[in-house]
């Protein structure tokens, strides 16, 4: 057995391997969702079974729990693994979430034998299908989508498969800029492998390896000592998205959450069946957003397959969190996950309230655009996702502006976005009176403004929480719920789905107004102190009669305090020829 020092150095060396791997990502990517927005991953796993070893401390959470299973797909075909060799899987039903996280394993040899599996997965703004962006909200298969790949070898010794490369890149949108991000996920598996390398290299293959064998154990019994420390019981919550894109009814996620002896048993049996649209979620997807909730309640245990052995997940196929081929899955990522999250919260909320919190956001609400600029004479494609509101917890108000429980990606700078693709953001702000009341509120959402400037393009968005709002705990409020507004040639359009609409004409002095959620606020409203109260009204953040109807008569109150006014304001006009903008705040 390794002594404690050893074992704290390699967990450190291992993680920075996958850090090494991130930078070099973000570095090289094309995309600005991945460049900039850092939508990706990158990870160590065991050569075996395609257990997680090791991740980037900003890696997608959601994007390294599915990735294991895919790990553990590509780790099935070990009897043809070569020195050299690196597999492209983004198949949902085999370890996958939506068809756009596209994922590269590597088998990695030390001295020619197999020592670990590396992958890297992102973010790619387009894998084909029937609408700009992959987001096909009337999806009814999985063909719609995109493009599926079901973990084939693309460089074999090294060397890539120009026939399977010249199919990829026949089949997606502006294939110079996949291009880009395939090679720079590429890079840095071929960094990552240097870095095993000179690991091994310095403390020994076994010492590694047997350091591997007591990170997972470590883990697991650091979780098991977390769950004994809740009261043991069978604790109930549910929640639903507002629709499957299709079919204007709501799906139940239902959770039995049963505490046992060192034990959780996480059962799903009674949510809802499978749905028409692309709302369904895979196994992958399901359990990585139990891995996730969980690690949000645990952050201090070390993050491997270890600290999720003690879970056991039930989710029978015939419910739509664990759909099979050819169920369209590209809303389970961004949007099924997150309410998985919630869900998880709000049973873990009734175990262990002073750990918990009010429900964050939950929802990335993914506006794609794509189309031709008739300045650079240019195919795009406009990818953009939005924060919102973290709940309150005890003794703190939560983050406005957050990023999804499921990710660490940041939204995108729309200096780039607007530097890039023919758009012009005219509003971006933070959105008042939208955090759900409570002792301690919940963090505000964001609105934002955006119209066309240039040419003709197809929109498409996928969100939700707009008709269910984000839950308060311990007596918390919960907050606003999504709006989404589009104006069409001059003319009002409401999306008929609320926040699922697919291929819309979206013409040169078109706008998409889109406002997301608060967070739920944490304990009784009547027990905020005032002065936090009054403190809201000056910034801005709450209007005289938000705060009243939350909080009763302000204590102090102020004539000139604002009246619901964003307060993070970002205006611009456009030259549309010199394409230069005039910004003010």
């Amino acid at each position: 057995m390794l002594d404690p020092i050893t074992l704290t150095v390699l967990q450190n060396r291992l993680q920075q391997v996958c850090e090494e791997m991130d930078i070099i990502l973000d570095r090289a990517a094309f995309s600005p969702i991945i460049s900039e927005g850092q939508d990706r991953a990158s990870a160590i796993f065991t050569a075996d079974r395609g257990h997680l070893v090791a991740q980037g401390a900003s890696g997608m959470p959601i994007h390294i729990g599915a990735m294991q299973f895919a790990a553990g797909t590509i780790a099935n075909k070990a009897a043809e693994f070569e020195p050299g060799d690196i597999y492209i899987i983004n198949d949902p039903y085999l370890g996958g979430t939506h068809l756009m996280d596209v994922k590269l394993i590597a088998p990695v040899f030390i001295g020619g034998r197999l020592f670990c599996l590396l992958g890297s997965s992102g973010h790619w703004p387009d894998i084909g299908g029937s609408v700009p962006g992959g987001f096909v909200t009337r999806a009814i298969e999985v063909q719609q989508e995109g493009l599926r790949l079901s973990g084939i070898r693309i460089y074999k010794k090294g060397e890539i498969d120009p026939d399977l490369l010249s199919l990829i890149m026949g089949n997606v949108r502006v294939p110079d800029q996949r291009l880009g991000d395939l090679k720079a996920q590429v890079a840095s598996i071929r960094a990552g492998q240097q870095a095993i390398e000179r690991v091994v290299s310095e403390y020994g293959r076994e010492t590694v390896l047997q350091g591997i064998d007591q990170l997972l154990t470590q883990s697991a019994k650091l979780m098991r000592q977390r769950i004994s420390e809740i009261k043991p019981g069978t604790y109930r919550f549910e929640d639903a998205l507002d629709n499957d894109g299709i079919d204007n009814r709501p799906l139940w996620i239902r959770l039995a959450l049963t505490v046992q002896a060192g034990r959780l048993i996480l059962d799903f049996s009674r949510s809802s069946g499978f749905c028409r649209g692309p709302l369904n979620s895979v196994i992958s997807a399901t359990t990585a957003a139990v891995f996730v909730a969980l690690k949000h309640i645990y952050p201090d245990i070390p993050t491997n397959a270890g600290c999720f052995e003690p879970l056991q997940i039930i989710a029978p196929d015939d419910t739509f969190l664990n759909a099979g081929y050819p169920r369209p899955t590209s809303g389970c990522a961004a949007e099924v996950s997150q309410r998985v999250v919630d869900v998880v919260f709000g049973a873990m909320s009734k175990a262990i309230p002073e750990k918990l919190h009010g429900a964050p956001f939950g929802t990335s609400i993914n506006v794609a655009i794509g189309g031709h600029d008739p300045e650079s004479d240019r195919r795009y494609i406009f990818y953009f996702y939005s924060g919102g509101g973290a709940g309150g917890w005890p003794g703190g108000d939560g983050i406005s502006n957050a990023c999804t429980t499921v990710g660490l990606a940041k939204t995108p700078p729309i200096e780039v976005c607007e530097q890039q693709t023919p758009v012009l953001f005219e509003e971006y702000a933070l959105r008042p009176n939208s955090s759900g009341a409570g002792q301690w509120r919940g963090g505000l959402g964001i609105q934002y403004r955006m119209k066309l400037l240039r040419g003709e393009s197809k929109l498409s968005m996928l969100g939700d929480r707009a008709t269910r709002q984000p839950f308060g705990v311990s007596g918390g409020k919960g907050a606003a719920t999504t709006q989404i507004r589009l104006k069409l040639k001059g003319k009002r359009y409401n999306p008929p789905l609320l926040t699922k609409d697919e291929g819309i004409d979206f013409v040169a002095g078109d706008s998409i107004e889109v406002r997301t959620p608060g967070g739920g606020g944490f304990g009784s409203p009547r027990k905020r102190l005032r002065e936090l109260v009054d403190m809201d009204l000056a910034r801005g953040y709450l209007s005289a009669a938000a705060a009243r109807a939350a909080y009763g008569s302000p204590s102090s109150p102020n004539k000139k305090a604002p009246k619901g006014k964003a307060i993070v304001k970002r205006v611009g006009k456009r030259d549309a020829r010199s394409g230069s903008a005039r910004r003010k705040a």
